[in-house]
């Protein structure tokens, strides 16, 4: 069996990087190589971030994240610095929405229906 080893997204500014998903998600910095790179703990995947010298995917991957109230955690992200996309709406099994971080990656996120 193969598990996820970490989510990895490009940026450009490490520092703000790690602080908005510090801060707005609650993540735990885990590893900070300077402005190279960072690995932040997702709650059993690493969420890795990397700087320009350290972008070997050259793409945007997206990740998705659990939280508890959709709605409060888009206000928190946005205030943060987000730009919403999408929703917060009624997926088929859970209310989600997709936003995008300050370097412009896409994310979602979901939570179960109340």
């Amino acid at each position: 069996m193969t598990d996820v080893g970490n989510i990895l997204y490009p940026v450009e500014d490490i520092e703000q990087a790690v602080r908005f998903y510090r801060d707005g998600l609650g993540l735990t910095v885990k590893f900070q190589d300077g402005g190279r790179f960072a690995a932040l703990d997702g709650g059993g995947v690493t969420f890795a971030l990397a700087g320009p010298e350290e972008d070997v995917t050259g793409g945007a991957p997206a990740a998705s994240f659990r939280v508890e109230d959709v709605a409060a955690a888009v206000a928190r992200l946005t205030g943060a610095g987000a730009t919403l996309v999408r929703g917060p709406e009624e997926g088929p099994h859970e209310v989600r929405a997709v936003l995008r971080d300050p370097a412009g990656n896409p994310f979602v996120l979901y939570a179960r229906r109340k």
